[in-house]
């Protein structure tokens, strides 16, 4: 794991959390009560100039550059990116739900590569949402509209087949929330998704990654085809980090994330069909009537200070 003070290349090898931290998401949070160092707030980047990031509790929730939305600073962010790229073609609109906000980064992507896309962001926290929108002003005529509601309760006021793709990075006091990813939940995202639609996660975990496992359960229980991707380190054991997951029940275009990463600083590992099928096992999905959060790593809160 990095250390403090190092720069973001080598704290990239360890965990990133992101999504905010909405008052009701201590689903799965354990015992951890929020102080004044955990709330978020948007704070000039130290190592990008003209960037900023949203940041509390000594982890980095959002990396914004106003100057550049393509320029998503966080790997994981990147593979959601690059899924969003293969999925939607150029020069398309697709619906965008995302589920957490903080500095709203994946949004100002899509706004910015697909002009004028309709977005709806559910982010909770009505402060930081303020503070994102003072100090990083959206774009006029983006698309992006923001609820200050949680997930749960924003997907059940959707339409079905409202969504060409929903983005779930949401996080409470570095976990993310329960009530996200039981199987009920799966059912909403694909009650929402239109056919052919693509539901993206991004959640922490480390190995054996019992809880990922379920989740993945829950997930099959919707939708038909699913693949994961982390670093190498990550799979291994070596650290806690971001696990991001992809859901549709159309085949996903395996070869084209694959060769899209293939040449970052830190690449990540995609696991998917048998292979997939194999790393997970058959455990219990998640329920609503017993929601866990994901782990938390403690040491997380050093690794971007």
């Amino acid at each position: 794991m990095a250390h403090k003070h190092q720069g973001r290349a080598s704290a990239a090898h360890g965990e990133v959390v992101s999504g905010a931290s909405g008052p009701d998401g201590a689903v799965g949070g354990g015992d951890a009560t929020p102080s004044d160092h955990d709330v978020l707030h948007v704070q000039p980047d130290k190592f990008v100039p003209g960037a900023f990031v949203v940041s509390g509790g000594g982890v980095e929730h959002s990396f914004v550059d106003p100057n550049d939305p393509t320029h998503l600073e966080f790997p994981y962010m990147q593979r959601i990116s690059e899924a969003i790229d293969v999925w939607v073609p150029a020069g398309e609109r697709p619906r965008v739900i995302h589920v957490g906000g903080a500095g709203m980064s994946l949004a100002r992507y899509v706004a910015f590569t697909r002009p004028t896309s309709p977005q709806i962001v559910l982010e909770p926290d009505e402060r930081l949402t303020e503070e994102v929108r003072r100090e990083l002003p959206l774009p006029q005529r983006s698309g992006i509209k923001v609820r200050p509601q949680d997930g749960r309760t924003g997907l059940a006021a959707m339409p079905a087949d409202y969504a060409d793709m929903i983005i779930v990075d949401a996080f409470a006091h570095l976990s993310v929330p329960g009530e996200l990813v039981t199987g009920q939940a799966f059912g909403e995202y694909d009650r929402v998704l239109r056919d052919g639609g693509l539901l993206a996660i991004n959640v922490t975990d480390t190995a054996p990654f019992t809880w990922t496992h379920r989740v993945l359960a829950g997930a099959n229980r919707s939708f038909s085809e699913l693949s994961v991707c982390a670093e190498p380190g990550v799979f291994k054991g070596r650290r806690m980090g971001n696990v991001v997951i992809l859901c549709s029940h159309l085949e996903l275009p395996m070869s084209a994330l694959m060769s899209r990463g293939r040449g970052d600083a830190f690449p990540y590992r995609w696991i998917f069909g048998e292979e997939l099928d194999r790393w997970r096992g058959a455990p219990e999905p998640f329920d609503d009537a017993a929601p866990q959060g994901s782990p938390v790593s403690w040491d997380a809160r050093t690794h971007f200070e």
